[in-house]
């Protein structure tokens, strides 16, 4: 996807931004002291292998309400007969002893919940299938009243943290079936109706705030991607257009400056020199059209290429070409090329096609008369190019400012540029001063077949 593209579905808000964020600190410790809890309540509550029902009994003799002793009164009216209540009956149940298996799955049906926010469906299937393994046993009433709110919880979790949504929905749908089929859901006394009432809609609160502090987080994740997007875009524009522009201008300016030396004396290399000039401002126009030709370009709208003529960035493959504009502006350029050529990629042909052309402009601007080696080098796995001079003749040169160390300091930016566009692809660059007392330009590609 090129770079107008990618840029136009981040402007509309159809690319996706990755994940939401990973729990905070806070997150994880809450969840792990939820687990816990729920884990230890549920083992303590089956580890109670006893328990006491209560409930009445026909059968059992009926036993009366005390009466009060009747008052002395003239002529007492008769008292209606008291109803009699049968007396309740308590049998105590006792269950087997618990076995290793049933703690292991009683610890199962919480433990996971510590990472409900990061796997939200696969703790909820876990919690669920621990929770039906555990009910294959002899479970008491206090484990399954626990078991049954981890199960909440981890629905909870699913429903609201999962970005799978239809996974999600067979899942609770399953999840349903499941506590329709086996005896997950606990007895419910009238004291626990509010309860279930009042959770739910707390948790459906809860949930609508998630969502709306996801869908800001989002929304601004969005708008810190498109700023990146339009600051990567403006930096490399301004490479191309520094690439383009100075390396061309030097050419023309050289060679009208020279073709004004010679009108009068040589009028034949006057022209020569004024067709070079015509040269270097067509190849400046074409590559700006180019540059600007993505500027304008549509994402929905027609192809740019069909009403300008656009062309194709520059590689290696034009290295002879923009060595002979540089020798006919009088400074000896040899070529040298080591190793098998290779297909490149288009980012790195036109990384090492601007080492030489920065290389070269700064050779012309700053060293007159310095005569130049271009070596490019085919390496194992990567790319070298190397442009080195001999160094401007006499002292005092401009080639003796600062400003082209190895640093980049002062007005270095054509150098500086070349660094951060050789990052892109893994490369390094490398400048200084020579051993014989030139200049030296280093850059190393790694190279891959497109």
């Amino acid at each position: 996807m090129s770079w107008y593209e990618e840029l136009a579905d981040r402007v509309r808000g159809t690319r996706t931004f990755g994940t939401p964020p990973p729990p905070s600190r806070w997150a994880w410790v809450t969840d792990g002291l939820l687990a816990l809890a729920l884990a230890i309540t549920t083992i303590v509550g089956d580890l109670n292998r006893s328990y006491v029902d209560v409930h009445p009994n026909p059968g059992d003799t009926p036993f009366p309400v005390p009466v009060p002793p009747p008052i002395q009164v003239p002529s007492p009216p008769l008292l209606p007969e008291i109803p009699e209540f049968p007396r309740p009956s308590a049998v105590e149940h006792l269950l087997p002893p618990v076995e290793a298996w049933e703690l292991l799955a009683a610890a199962l049906t919480a433990l996971p919940l510590v990472l409900r926010r990061r796997f939200p469906l696969t703790v909820y299937w876990v919690v669920m299938g621990a929770t039906v393994l555990l009910h294959q046993g002899h479970v008491a009433a206090d484990a399954t009243t626990v078991t049954f709110a981890s199960g909440l919880v981890a629905a909870y979790s699913a429903a609201m943290y999962s970005p799978h949504r239809t996974a999600v929905v067979v899942s609770l749908v399953a999840g349903g079936v499941l506590y329709a089929v086996f005896p997950l859901v606990p007895d419910v006394d009238e004291g626990f109706v509010p309860l279930l009432v009042l959770l739910p809609i707390t948790l459906a609160s809860h949930g609508v705030h998630l969502w709306r502090q996801r869908e800001r987080a989002l929304r601004a994740g969005r708008e810190a991607e498109l700023r990146r997007a339009v600051e990567a875009e403006r930096s490399r524009i301004a490479r191309e257009l520094h690439d383009v522009v100075t390396h061309n201008v030097s050419m023309m300016t050289i060679q009208a400056g020279a073709a004004r030396t010679v009108l009068d004396t040589s009028p034949d290399l006057a022209r020569e020199a004024m067709l070079a000039v015509e040269a270097a401002g067509r190849t400046a126009m074409s590559e700006l059209r180019h540059v600007m030709g993505l500027l304008t370009m549509a994402a929905d709208g027609p192809d740019p290429a069909a009403d300008v003529d656009l062309a194709p960035q520059p590689g290696l493959d034009r290295l002879a070409e923009l060595t002979d504009r540089v020798r006919a502006s009088g400074v000896p350029v040899e070529v040298t090329v080591e190793g098998e050529p290779v297909a490149l990629s288009a980012g790195v042909d036109l990384a090492a096609y601007r080492v030489v052309q920065e290389a070269l402009t700064n050779v012309v601007k700053h060293a007159p008369g310095a005569r130049v080696s271009v070596t490019v080098a085919y390496e194992p796995r990567r790319l070298r190019v190397e442009v080195c001079d001999t160094g401007a003749p006499g002292p005092g040169t401009s080639r003796d400012r600062p400003e082209r160390g190895a640093a980049f300091p002062g007005g270095g930016h054509g150098l500086l540029g070349l660094q951060e566009r050789l990052a892109v692809y893994g490369g390094t660059l490398r400048t200084g001063r020579g051993p014989g007392g030139g200049y030296e330009v280093r850059a190393t590609i790694p190279w891959e077949a497109p």
